[in-house]
């Protein structure tokens, strides 16, 4: 809900835990006046604090008045270069050169319904979601930024994003323009991310604000699997279940910067964005520029409901889910049995072994293409190795098809290989900078998919082989950072463009696909989890979470990933043991538990297992699809953090708590362990839970008191509990 004062100037943004304020003061200074749980409103800039702070200059409208400074004042987006010394929202250097911006309130708009952005993603929504768009302008540049503020109430979801128009009459250089900025009236924080390298991915690292900036970043031109997009400021004592905490997250898969900054005044500032880096975008009369969506959740009540706010509102505002109200499937990809070294029969005989196992999509990885028996040849040459498969597609999928499983490909559009003849023919069409030598990466190079030619080349090739048979998923790679970042099709001058238009043409292209292809599942998937983010969600409904499918590591990838992302979104397969990322054996049990925490599938060769583990997966994949819902969109539950705790827990509860299934892998067994219980949420209190078809627990006990866990008998062993209320 979105409530005016227009005398006053105070705008007043209502969620159903949260309120956010900002006001146009008399000097039209857009102040950020509070956001934080949910109060009745009022104007809430009598909690500014003015005084005469030494080396805070001040405006010159402020006269006299040595006390109105924008060096100390909470502002909604920071100026930059006119008296504020803290993190800037925006730069933008017009023909004078001067590095100048001075946003002044200009007007508002009230729309009902969610604002969209050309060509970038976005949540999205009708009626239940609000709008309002806050007008800035910079008089002596003439340069206008709109600031954009979707509200959905049910959610707790404040969405911003902003636009710079160039208003002038000559070009104008956006050098930084962040799409989100919070300031805190408030020091005791701490700053929460998500880091980590490949193969290791969103690690939850937590510190307390220390005066002068922190921040984490992208430089690779993807979001990477370094730092994730997504952060949280919270207060000191925050937990799970307590403590108030804010959630924020950039809708974007580039390059990317989350700083918080701590100021003299102990105050704090949130900025998220665009990283600067290589960022300079020219805007000629009249052009706009449109910054990417970041999301904000503010929970009153821990980690936990911020967490579950923002999963409901990826699974039913910003994922586009083909399968929505229906079960994806489950799901065997050949890669971690086969490699490149396949043909027809032997992808055969993996579908044969895993269709009466309730495996009811085949996916074949890389390898299927051009010239490709290692990963050094072949990319950028779509068509089918009909070495390897005799008739091409239209001879294999057929015979999947028989055995009653649908047919996936893998393809990664973004690359190239020098041993190919795409690259052959156009060299040019790879980013290199003039004079200079390839820095190559897993043997391959970056197509310039700024450059609309590329694009429509490389999707019209992709196009004609999904169009060749009956596919009905794809697994969409990216398997390296972006260096030499130079285009052959841009002047000089406009270099610093190129990190944000490759991303602008991987989200077109994916655009296409899922316009001409609507049935098709797209799975993301950039070295594992090198790109996941919202950004990627809005066109692929899922992310490959790593290419680590060690059980017993997924355990912390997939914990950290759960503090934003749901679990409908997290790629996650049983793998053959011992693993390959870690030489780790874990039981048939175990991983399937743990896979079972995202969108579920194998990764093996079925024709290897015991008829003992193979009556293991058909009884996981049956229970899979009975609880299916509960699964993907029940409420999630961390009921143990797996890097502190010896055993890792979660919970999927039924809104309500009609049902509700607990999970738990336990580590490394150790002589004379304690006895150990295990509170869950989620429940009805006064009803009583039959768990596992036998006995009965009242709800308040199980969250309570708890539910006594069995002592385990070796290392990495798991359990489940259903609980169904009578």
């Amino acid at each position: 809900m979105i409530v005016l004062d227009q005398e006053n100037k105070v705008f007043t943004l209502h969620t159903r835990n949260a309120t956010y304020q900002m006001k146009a003061d008399r000097s039209r200074v857009l102040l950020h006046t509070y956001y934080g749980p949910r109060i009745g409103g009022g104007d809430l800039s009598r909690l500014i604090q003015y005084a005469d702070r030494g080396f805070s200059p001040n405006p010159s409208e402020a006269g006299s008045n040595r006390t109105y400074s924008l060096d100390t004042l909470p502002q909604e987006y920071s100026s930059c270069g006119v008296g504020d010394f803290r993190l800037p929202s925006i730069e933008f250097e017009p023909a004078d050169g001067s590095r100048l911006a001075d946003l002044r309130y200009a007007g508002y708009e009230l729309k009902k319904g969610k604002y969209g952005l050309p060509g970038l993603p976005a949540f999205f929504g009708g009626d239940e979601w609000e709008t309002l768009v806050i007008h800035l302008m910079d008089s002596t540049c003439k340069t206008s930024v709109k600031l954009f503020y979707g509200v959905l109430e049910e959610c707790d979801l404040i969405t911003r994003a902003v636009q710079v128009v160039n208003e002038g009459s000559r070009p104008v250089q956006l050098r930084r323009c962040a799409s989100l900025c919070l300031d805190f009236q408030r020091g005791d924080m701490d700053f929460i991310t998500f880091d980590g390298c490949h193969a290791q991915e969103r690690g939850l690292n937590r510190s307390p604000l220390r005066p002068g900036v922190q921040s984490v970043e992208s430089v690779r031109g993807t979001s990477s699997h370094h730092h994730n997009p997504f952060v949280i400021l919270c207060e000191s004592g925050a937990n799970e279940d307590c403590g108030t905490c804010y959630g924020a997250m950039l809708v974007y898969s580039g390059n990317f910067l989350a700083a918080a900054e701590r100021t003299q005044l102990e105050n704090n500032r949130l900025l998220l964005g665009i990283n600067p880096y290589h960022f300079c975008y020219t805007l000629a009369p009249g052009q706009t520029f449109t910054a990417p969506e970041a999301a904000l959740v503010c929970s009153p009540s821990g980690f936990g409901q911020m967490s579950r706010q923002f999963h409901r509102a990826i699974r039913e505002h910003l994922i586009h889910d083909l399968y929505e109200g229906k079960r994806r499937p489950v799901l065997i990809n050949n890669w971690e049995a086969t490699e490149f070294h396949f043909d027809a029969a032997k992808l055969v005989s993996i579908a044969a072994a895993a269709a009466p196992l309730g495996i009811e999509l085949f996916v074949m990885d890389d390898g299927w293409f051009g010239v490709r028996d290692s990963d050094s040849s072949g990319l950028g040459d779509w068509s089918v190795n009909e070495r390897k498969l005799p008739g091409g597609l239209e001879a294999l999928v057929p015979k999947i098809q028989e055995l009653g499983m649908s047919f996936g490909i893998w393809i990664e559009p973004e690359m190239v290989s020098e041993d190919s003849d795409l690259y052959r023919a156009r060299p040019d069409w790879a980013l290199r900078a003039p004079g200079r030598p390839f820095t190559r990466g897993r043997s391959q190079l970056v197509l310039d998919f700024s450059r609309k030619e590329v694009r429509d080349y490389v999707y019209g090739a992709i196009k004609q082989v999904l169009g060749s048979a009956g596919i009905t998923y794809v697994k969409w790679d990216m398997n390296r950072s972006l260096t030499d970042v130079w285009s052959a099709s841009l002047a000089s001058s406009r270099q610093g463009e190129l990190f944000h238009r490759f991303v602008l043409g991987v989200y077109d292209i994916l655009d296409r696909m899922r316009r001409d292809f609507p049935h098709i599942l797209i799975e993301g998937c950039c070295g594992g989890g090198g790109r996941f983010d919202a950004g990627m969600l809005y066109y692929t409904p899922q992310i490959w979470c790593s290419d680590n499918t060690d059980a017993i590591d997924r355990l912390r990838i997939q914990y950290g990933t759960s503090f934003a992302y749901p679990v409908c979104a997290m790629g996650s397969h049983v793998s053959a043991v011992p693993n390959q990322q870690t030489g780790r054996s874990v039981s048939m049990e175990t991983r399937g538990v743990v896979a079972m925490a995202g969108t579920f599938g194998y990764e093996m060769d079925l024709n290897h297992t015991t008829e003992e583990e193979r009556e293991t997966i058909r009884r996981q994949t049956a229970f899979f699809k009975e609880h299916y819902d509960l699964i993907q969109r029940g409420d999630y539950y961390r009921l143990s953090d797996p890097c502190a705790a010896p055993y890792a827990a979660w919970e999927q509860a039924a809104p309500g708590g009609g049902e509700a299934l607990v999970s738990l892998v336990y580590g490394s067994n150790h002589a004379a362990a304690p006895f150990r219980t295990l509170r869950l949420k989620g429940l009805n209190p006064d009803a009583l839970y039959r768990v596992n078809g036998g006995e009965l627990w009242r709800g308040d006990v199980l969250m309570a008191a708890g539910f006594p866990l069995p002592m385990p008998t070796g290392d990495y062993q798991s359990l489940q509990l259903y609980l169904k209320a009578e």
